[in-house]
């Protein structure tokens, strides 16, 4: 048990560490600020999701592209709708089974509200709630797999699918 939390010390610090590398300008003002913020940002995670299983960051970075390669195509498919005469919208809202473990659904949801055309509205009784702009656009179908993904990462054994 003490390998998991210094392994899930070690994986949060790199993770945390890189998103305020990107997030703060180079300098050292960033630097002295980011050894103050990222080491409290990880005993935060901690205490909020215990490490029961180390994540992979492996894993996630190789569905960062991934993501980000759908969130382009997302965009470029609501700037389509946005400038089309007809606008050809079907909004609506989604509820799908997502059998996650502890912060997995508020990652999935975290994932999908920054995907263009989604938003994650919460989750109830192991459902998570999402708002499409389009929901015969098929996204609906591609959830499971994004909750596999992330299953994945946070290391729980999961099928391709999405079932565990």
């Amino acid at each position: 048990m003490r390998g998991i939390w210094i392994k899930a010390i070690l994986h949060r610090t790199v993770l945390f560490g890189a998103i305020w590398g990107v997030l703060t300008a180079p300098g050292v003002e960033g630097l002295v600020a980011g050894l103050f913020a990222v080491p409290a940002t990880v005993w935060l995670s901690l205490r909020l999701m215990p490490a029961h299983h180390p994540v992979a960051l492996w894993r996630l970075a190789l569905h960062l592209p991934r993501f980000l390669a759908g969130s382009v195509t997302g965009g470029i498919d609501v700037a389509r709708r946005a400038f089309a005469r007809d606008m050809p919208l079907n909004p609506g809202w989604v509820e799908l089974p997502v059998d996650l473990p502890d912060g997995g659904r508020v990652a999935l949801g975290g994932e999908l509200s920054l995907m263009p055309g989604t938003l994650a509205a919460g989750s109830h009784e192991g459902r998570l709630l999402v708002h499409l702009l389009d929901t015969e656009a098929g996204f609906d179908r591609t959830i499971p797999r994004e909750a596999a993904d992330i299953a994945a990462i946070l290391g729980a054994k999961r099928t391709r699918d999405g079932r565990p």
